[in-house]
């Protein structure tokens, strides 16, 4: 290990703020919170003065690099001219080195170049800036590529949704060996009068963003969505709080598993509360093990099955018809094509408004249709229990907090987003596009939605 004197400038220095965090050892640093906090300026100083003193391999990496601007280059050089190193350091086109411990600094982007950085060697230190995109597919790639004894992850962001990734992971569920850290514009003693000027007249314009720019608190919804997380969150026992009798078919809707890791999920609802949710593994060659599992309970709860009726799903309605035989039961099983036509056609998407859009108009699919009947009763219900706004039952929906991991549930029903067929009809984001963001298949919540499927119209939902 080479080591290096540095010659620092009067008056430069880092966040006092920050001291702890940089000197605690783990292998996870997780600093966060809102803009004009000093997160990426202190990171680069503590770089800086680490690769001066020590021998270290920092690879810089963030979710897009087109080219090395957009990286933390020119931070790290503007720290560097700041403590008065440029002697000690060469700044090259593509990386930064210390030319006497032999430091080096490398920059990669994520999205293109993921497969080429889990080969590296040497890595010392992990830096993801703006690491809000990360996901879950590239944190297994990366986690271990740094195999080094007290190598380290910093992992620096600006929080934007409670549902991405690396907050999940790493703030509300901290792994083991890591450190977090929040730090607001309120702890940075470097801010000019003007900055502050401009965070004041945010604050004053609009609370909201304000508390999301500079407070670093995540948003709940994510407005590309179909439902957003706020109106699932206010469903959560909305039958308690609105003082609601629970009546009603009792139904169960049941995702199928097609090919490779795709899994089968159920909901059972009993008029509009939906009561328990599961997943389970079953390949398309155990079909009949997962019809049985579904017929037995909706024998347990006399409730009917909706079931998804494309691909291998397509084979469940003769396994429910001889289960029945089998058992002298006379369970009703209904097909839900997610392609298929829609329900009510001349009818009207919004049925108080004679002027509103027909639904043939609106929706590309039975698909479409549901998740979006199923947005609206989740809409009203936060209606309902944040304003008091009133609604018949049956547009009313309600989720049982006692399910099992609901916290799952409330994310994959608040992930897909909507989309539009080519005459401009509205669908649901597809799976190969939900690949695409490396989300899998929300097979919950497509079960849930099913046990609320409109393709019956004589559907009992109840009434009070």
């Amino acid at each position: 290990m080479q080591t290096s004197t540095s010659k620092k400038v009067e008056g430069a220095t880092l966040n006092p703020a920050l001291k702890s965090f940089w000197l605690k050892p783990a292998r996870n640093k997780v600093l966060y919170g809102g803009r004009s906090s000093s997160k990426s300026w202190d990171a680069a100083g503590f770089a800086i003065f680490l690769a001066s003193t020590l021998k270290i391999r920092v690879l810089c990496a963030r979710q897009f690099q087109n080219k090395i601007s957009e990286s933390v280059y020119t931070l790290l050089k503007i720290q560097i001219e700041r403590f008065g190193l440029q002697d000690e350091f060469q700044v090259l086109k593509n990386k930064i080195v210390h030319k006497t411990t032999g430091s080096e600094f490398i920059f990669y982007g994520l999205w293109r170049h993921i497969d080429e950085i889990k080969s590296l060697e040497g890595i010392d230190i992990c830096w993801i800036e703006e690491a809000h995109g990360l996901t879950k597919e590239q944190w297994e790639i990366l986690e271990p590529t740094l195999r080094g004894e007290g190598s380290q992850f910093w992992i620096i962001f600006n929080p934007k949704l409670i549902t991405d990734f690396v907050y999940k992971n790493f703030v509300t569920k901290t792994p083991p060996d890591t450190i977090k850290r929040k730090i607001n514009y309120t702890e940075n003693p470097f801010l000019s009068k003007t900055i502050l000027k401009v965070i004041a007249a945010k604050k004053a314009e609009d609370e909201d963003e304000f508390r999301h720019i500079y407070l670093g608190e995540p948003r709940e919804d994510d407005d590309a969505t179909i439902i957003k997380r706020s109106w699932i969150n206010a469903a959560l026992d909305a039958h308690k709080v609105l003082g609601l009798e629970i009546v009603g078919t009792k139904r169960l809707g049941f995702d199928v598993a097609d090919s490779g890791k795709d899994k089968n999920a159920s909901t059972l609802a009993h008029g509009i509360l939906a009561i328990e949710v599961e997943e389970w593994s079953g390949g398309e060659d155990e079909l009949l093990k997962s019809a049985s599992r579904v017929h037995t309970k909706a024998r347990e709860h006399n409730a009917e099955i909706d079931y998804d009726s494309i691909g291998v799903g397509a084979f469940a309605g003769s396994h429910f018809k001889a289960l029945n035989k089998e058992f002298e039961s006379k369970i009703k099983y209904n097909k839900f094509n997610a392609a298929g036509a829609i329900v009510d056609p001349e009818g009207r998407v919004d049925k108080k408004n004679p002027k509103s859009v027909l639904n043939k108009d609106y929706y590309c699919n039975l698909k479409a249709q549901t998740w979006w009947e199923v947005a609206a009763r989740f809409r009203n219900t936060f209606n309902a229990v944040t304003k008091g706004m009133e609604f018949e039952y049956d547009e009313l929906i309600a989720v049982s907090s006692e399910i099992d991991d609901v916290d799952d549930l409330i994310d994959e029903l608040s992930t897909p987003r909507k989309d539009f067929d080519n005459a401009g009809r509205v669908k649901v984001e597809s799976k190969k596009d939900l690949e695409k963001r490396e989300i899998d298949s929300p097979n919950k919540a497509d079960s849930f939605v099913m046990a609320y499927s409109p393709a019956r119209k004589k559907h009992k939902w109840g009434s009070l």
